[in-house]
């Protein structure tokens, strides 16, 4: 698979991802809403440097990140899952969703 093929693999999971996300959010599985917008790494910050973008990133974009990386690891493998379902208000994941989507949606233009 060339670069290309592989850009377009994972645009189109991605795209799917966040539409998932979106119906976990609209059905209140919070918790399950963040399985599904990040990859298979646990570190989110770890992926931006490793994929050289990570000087590029807004300050907001590394925030959400660093936002986004407790709940990556926490929503595979929940340790507490009662704690974190307390902290995932319909207001933090909506929130959450939409500045992650549009942050899908940088990525994808910066490919």
């Amino acid at each position: 698979m060339g670069i290309e093929e592989k850009i377009t693999f994972w645009l189109e999971v991605s795209a799917y991802d966040i539409d998932t996300a979106k119906a976990m959010l609209d059905t209140g599985r919070y918790l399950y809403a963040w399985i599904y917008v990040s990859p298979y790494t646990h570190s989110l910050l770890k992926l931006a440097k490793g994929a050289g973008c990570y000087g590029d990133l807004l300050e907001t974009q590394k925030d959400l990140l660093d936002q986004l990386d407790p709940l990556n690891i926490e929503a595979r493998y929940p340790s507490n899952k009662e704690q974190l379902l307390k902290q995932l208000s319909k207001s933090i994941c909506t929130k959450l969703f939409h500045e992650t989507k549009e942050f899908t949606e940088w990525i994808s233009k910066k490919l």
